[in-house]
């Protein structure tokens, strides 16, 4: 499909606050996502917790496939504050209860109404910015996003070893209300209802048709199928090395790094330079070579296990920013259908990868699981080949003087 002409409206206002509020989320949720996986082994008692995370990403996969239908009765911001004051109320009661049923379930209930905030904020953010610069616009905001992620680890684990989970939570949900009270004030005005009327059926037959969308959905699928591996069996992999939080939270900061530097640059080069297709390419090799390493690692070295991880969130980083920036130039801001469609990757991977991690783990070990993700991740480098590549700033400049001569 050709990138669409359609009328743009680029806010540097709301787009900046947009950031904003994402930096304060990202670090909000990075003081629970690396430990959400032990709160659930400490309170199931056993290591394979992945029908906690199939459970809720199923439910996720349900509001997404029917995100347009509630943002056509409530509109954009009301649905973003109605799922971030259920989040606040579950963190408000899992601060009083230990790890048990109930907790599970509350967060869980955390887990589901976070991943539809991030939906809806990415829905409001693509009404406010401009095809041209998506690259820039999509790569910096994932770099701030990163920054505030970067901040939790470390912060988390020290956390957790002076005031334990409920301590964590206390703070999550503080960061949490500031952000709505700011939310409340700046997105005021971003209330944009959606006016098609359109089924699920329908939706799945639009997104279909386009081929080089189901193929970034794809590729977008196996980066989510690799962030739901990783951040649930990670941790719980170096505890079964021998390590305590303390140095996993160092490994997780420098993990984090290539966010912070990789995501912005990328996104330039993208829209000014070379186009999404080749470094997406490019990436999943690096992505997919550094995960079978995880594999032969045994060491419990502080600096090793960085550099591995390091690694692979360099292939991830890229990926992140490239499969955005390369979506949203062939959408725009009334496609919340579409966009609602394409962020089911992550519940679908969540959904796909906990299914699959339970088999495995009924019979193999933890490390087993890095080797089947080094295959998965190879899975998406076909589709990447096949993807009809956007036409960068320089591409398009040099077909201009052509048509000139």
């Amino acid at each position: 499909m050709a990138n669409k002409k359609h009328k743009e409206k680029l806010n540097d206002g709301k787009l900046r606050l947009i950031t904003f509020i994402s930096f304060l989320l990202g670090f909000s949720q990075s003081l629970l996502v690396y430990v959400e996986s032990s709160y659930f082994k400490l309170s199931l008692g056993s290591e394979n917790v992945s029908v906690f995370y199939f459970l809720a990403y199923s439910v996720a996969l349900i509001g997404l496939l029917n995100m347009h239908k509630i943002i056509k009765w409530l509109g954009k911001s009301t649905t973003f504050f109605l799922f971030f004051f259920l989040q606040i109320c579950a963190m408000a009661v899992l601060i009083m209860v230990p790890p048990s049923i109930l907790g599970i379930f509350l967060l869980m209930i955390n887990i589901v109404t976070a991943y539809l905030m991030y939906v809806i904020l990415d829905i409001i953010m693509e009404s406010y910015s401009e095809d041209k610069k998506s690259g820039r616009i999509r790569g910096l905001h994932l770099m701030i996003i990163s920054a505030g992620f970067m901040l939790g680890p470390i912060l988390s684990t020290r956390i957790l070893e002076k005031y334990d989970y409920s301590g964590l939570f206390f703070l999550s949900m503080i960061i949490s209300m500031l952000i709505f009270i700011i939310g409340l004030v700046g997105l005021r005005g971003g209330n944009n209802k959606f006016n098609g009327n359109i089924t699920i059926r329908d939706l799945v037959k639009k997104i279909f048709v386009n081929k080089n969308l189901m193929r970034i959905y794809w590729v977008s699928f196996v980066l989510e199928f690799f962030y739901a591996l990783m951040t649930v069996y990670t941790p719980l992999y170096l505890l079964d090395l021998g390590m305590d939080w303390g140095k996993i939270g160092v490994i997780f900061t420098i993990m984090l790094i290539p966010f912070i530097v990789v995501n912005y640059p990328v996104g330039l080069i993208a829209d000014k330079k070379l186009g999404e297709k080749e470094m997406i390419i490019f990436a999943l090799f690096v992505m997919a070579l550094s995960t079978l390493s995880i594999f032969f690692v045994t060491t419990t070295s502080i600096m090793v296990w960085g550099f591995v991880l390091f690694m692979t969130r360099v292939g991830a980083a890229m990926i992140e920013t490239l499969r955005d920036s390369y979506f949203y130039k062939r959408i725009d801001g009334d496609d919340m259908d579409i966009i609602s469609f394409f962020r089911t990757s992550r519940s679908v991977a969540y959904i796909a990868a906990t299914a699959v991690s339970a088999m495995i783990l009924a019979v193999f070990s933890i490390k087993i699981l890095f080797l089947f993700l080094t295959v998965v991740i190879l899975l998406a480098l076909y589709p990447a080949f096949m993807l009809v590549d956007n036409k960068s700033e320089a591409e398009l400049n040099l077909k201009k003087k052509y048509l000139r001569a």
